[in-house]
């Protein structure tokens, strides 16, 4: 009888650790790749790239019923350069003293988000300077694989589980060096 009264005490607590413990992030599910494009031997970010995830032929992915991302349902999944913002949200030029990053890892380089479930060892980054762009398809098209330790995990749980693996690590961008065309 008294296993009882003690079971019937305790349960209550048993239920509110549980509870305690669904807090959630809010980058759950979500993961970003974040590409840093630069000229061989320059440190400014090239812009006007087209950079987008491709399969191993070099075509772009689809992102059929939002299976990759939760953004962009149906549509190839293309990188975005990062933006800054001012202390109410909005977009502004990069010149604005008071700017900040909208996404601060990322910094000045590409970014895309995908689910966590995303399955990197199967894709390549697309990097294309077509003509027409601010370069004026100065630049090769290059394909590089993609590795799970490519994607930026942002909730802090998942961040120390991965801290206690060996070999690279997250959260880094992919370092890309890209040569002119007509480079000797």
């Amino acid at each position: 009888m008294r296993f009882l009264i003690v079971f019937f005490l305790l349960l209550p607590l048993m239920g509110n650790s549980q509870v305690i413990n669904a807090q959630h992030c809010g980058y759950d599910f979500t993961s970003y790749l974040v590409v840093e494009v630069t000229e061989k031997g320059k440190t400014e970010t090239i812009k006007g790239l087209r950079i987008s995830i491709a399969d191993s032929l070099g075509r772009d992915v689809i992102n059929v019923n939002n299976i990759m991302s939760w953004t962009n349902r149906n549509e190839p999944l293309i990188f975005k350069l990062n933006y800054k913002i001012d202390k109410t949200g909005n977009r502004v030029s990069s010149e604005s003293p008071e700017a900040k990053w909208f996404f601060p890892f990322a910094k000045e380089h590409y970014l895309l988000s995908v689910a966590n479930t995303f399955k990197a060892d199967d894709y390549f980054i697309k990097i294309q300077d077509n003509d027409g762009t601010d370069n004026g398809g100065e630049f090769e098209t290059q394909l590089i694989p993609l590795y799970p330790f490519n994607m930026y995990v942002l909730c802090s749980s998942e961040n120390e589980r991965q801290a206690q693996q060996f070999g690279p690590r997250t959260n880094r961008p992919i370092q890309v060096f890209l040569e002119k065309k007509n480079s000797p």
